[in-house]
C-alpha cells in the first residue's frame, strides 16, 4: 500500500468513528483526491462528492465562486480555495471537504504564481483553513504531493486540529 492509500485509509477510519462524509473541490489534481479517497473499499460510506472544476467557468458554474475574484486575485489564489470548499461543502451536505487550486506545470506559471504553486483550503463545518504551498518537481510530483497534503490536512481537522504547514 502507497502512502497515499494509507492516508486515504487513514481519512476513512476517522471519518467513519466521526459518523462524516467528506467532498472534494479540485482543479490542479483533476480528481486525484477522489480517485485516492474511492480505492477504500467502503469508501461509499464517507465519500460524499468530488467536483472537477478545472476551469473557471466550472468553479463559478458548480461552486459557486464569484467570477469577480478570478479578476482580482486569480483562479490560484486563498480566496478561490476558500470559496471553492465552501462550495463543495455547501453543494454536497459533507461535513468535511476539501478544495484544491494550482499551477502544476510544467507551463502556466508565472513569476508571481511560479509551477509548483498550489493553494488548499480545508473546511470541517465550523472552520475554513487555507494554505498556500510550493512543491518541488515535475507535473506528476507536484499533482502527488498536492493530493498527498490535502488528505493530509483532512485527516488532521478530523482529530480536532488545524492542518499543518509543510
Amino acid at each position: 500500500m502507497d502512502d497515499i492509500t494509507r492516508l486515504a485509509d487513514t481519512l476513512g477510519r476517522h471519518l467513519v468513528s466521526l459518523k462524516a462524509q467528506v467532498s472534494t473541490a479540485e482543479s490542479c489534481t483533476g480528481g486525484g483526491i477522489a480517485e485516492a479517497i474511492t480505492r477504500i473499499s467502503g469508501s461509499s460510506a464517507w465519500f460524499e462528492a468530488g467536483y472537477v472544476t478545472y476551469s473557471n467557468a466550472q468553479k463559478v458554474r458548480q461552486l459557486q465562486v464569484s467570477e469577480t475574484l478570478f479578476d482580482t486575485v486569480g483562479a490560484v489564489s486563498e480566496e478561490v480555495v476558500r470559496a471553492m470548499v465552501l462550495g463543495a461543502q455547501r453543494h454536497s451536505g459533507a461535513r468535511f471537504a476539501v478544495a484544491v487550486s494550482g499551477v502544476a506545470g510544467p507551463s502556466g506559471g508565472s513569476p508571481q504564481k511560479p509551477v509548483g504553486t498550489v493553494w488548499i483550503g480545508w473546511a470541517d463545518g465550523t472552520q475554513v483553513v487555507a494554505q498556500g504551498h510550493h512543491f518541488a518537481g515535475d507535473r506528476d510530483e507536484v499533482r502527488r504531493q498536492t493530493v498527498r497534503a490535502a488528505l493530509e490536512g483532512l485527516i488532521q481537522l478530523c482529530a480536532g486540529e488545524k492542518p499543518k504547514q509543510g
